[in-house]
C-alpha cells in the first residue's frame, strides 16, 4: 500500500471526524440530544475530560500528563506506521494501523487546542459555545475536552434477571457509551487486527522468508566465489 493512500485516508477521517465534532460545539449545548434514525441512533452532546468512557486522573495535572501522552504515541505512531509501509505489510493491517493513528490524532486535536479556541459548554444550560470568544476559551493548552456525540441505545427500559450478581434488578441499556468517529475508528482498527491477526502476520513472515530464499546451487565452487 502507498503511503500516499495512507496519508489520504488519515486526513479523511481526522477532516470527518474534526467537522462533526465543530458542528456539534457550536450547534448543541452541553446534554442536548437529538434522534437520527429512531430512537436506537441518536446525536447527545457530552465532553469527555479525561480517557476513553469518561475516565480521568489526578485533576488538571493528570489532564497534562495524558495529553503529552497521546501526543508521544501519536509522534511514535508516525515512524511505526511509516516503517509498516516501507516492510509491505499486509494492506490490510496498514490500514487498520492508519485507523487507529488517524484516531488518536483526532482526539489528540481536542486536547490540544479545544481549550484554546472554544467558550466551555455548560451542561443544560442552553448556552451555545462560540468559536474564538474575546474572553479567549474555557481552558489552556493541554486541557481541552474531548467532543463526543454518537450515541446508540439500542436496548433500553430493560432490566437484568433477579438472579445475576450484584446487578439483579437494576436497570439495563444497550450500547450506553457516547463516542466520536475518532473512537469508533481507534475501536475498528483494534478489532479487525485481533479478529484477522493469522492473516495479516502470516503473509508478512511469508514474504520476509521468500526474501532470504534463493534458487542458487550451494556448492564448493560457488561458496568459494
Amino acid at each position: 500500500m502507498k503511503a500516499r493512500q495512507v496519508i489520504f485516508l488519515i486526513l479523511l477521517i481526522i477532516f470527518a471526524d474534526q467537522a462533526l465534532k465543530f458542528y456539534i460545539k457550536l450547534h448543541y449545548y452541553a446534554g442536548e440530544e437529538h434522534n437520527i434514525l429512531g430512537h436506537w441512533f441518536k446525536l447527545h452532546f457530552v465532553e469527555n475530560e479525561g480517557m476513553a468512557w469518561g475516565w480521568k486522573f489526578g485533576g488538571g495535572f493528570g489532564k497534562i500528563i495524558l495529553t503529552l501522552f497521546r501526543l508521544v504515541a501519536v509522534i511514535w505512531g508516525s515512524f511505526l506506521l511509516k516503517d509498516f509501509i516501507r516492510k509491505h505489510y499486509h494492506r490490510g493491517f496498514i490500514i487498520c494501523a492508519a485507523l487507529i493513528y488517524a484516531g488518536a490524532l483526532g482526539n489528540l486535536l481536542d486536547s490540544l487546542f479545544y481549550g484554546l479556541i472554544f467558550e466551555p459548554s455548560i451542561p443544560f444550560s442552553q448556552n451555545i459555545a462560540k468559536l474564538f470568544p474575546a474572553g479567549g476559551g474555557y481552558a489552556g493548552f493541554l486541557h481541552g475536552k474531548v467532543v463526543d456525540m454518537l450515541y446508540f441505545p439500542i436496548i433500553t427500559n430493560a432490566h437484568y434477571p433477579s438472579w445475576v450478581p450484584f446487578v439483579g434488578g437494576d436497570e439495563f441499556e444497550f450500547f450506553r457509551p457516547v463516542f466520536n468517529i475518532a473512537d469508533a475508528a481507534i475501536s475498528t482498527g483494534v478489532i479487525v487486527i485481533l479478529i484477522f491477526q493469522n492473516r495479516f502476520f502470516k503473509k508478512h513472515k511469508e514474504e520476509e522468508h521468500h526474501t532470504v530464499e534463493t534458487d542458487s546451487l550451494v556448492n564448493d565452487k560457488t561458496q568459494i566465489f
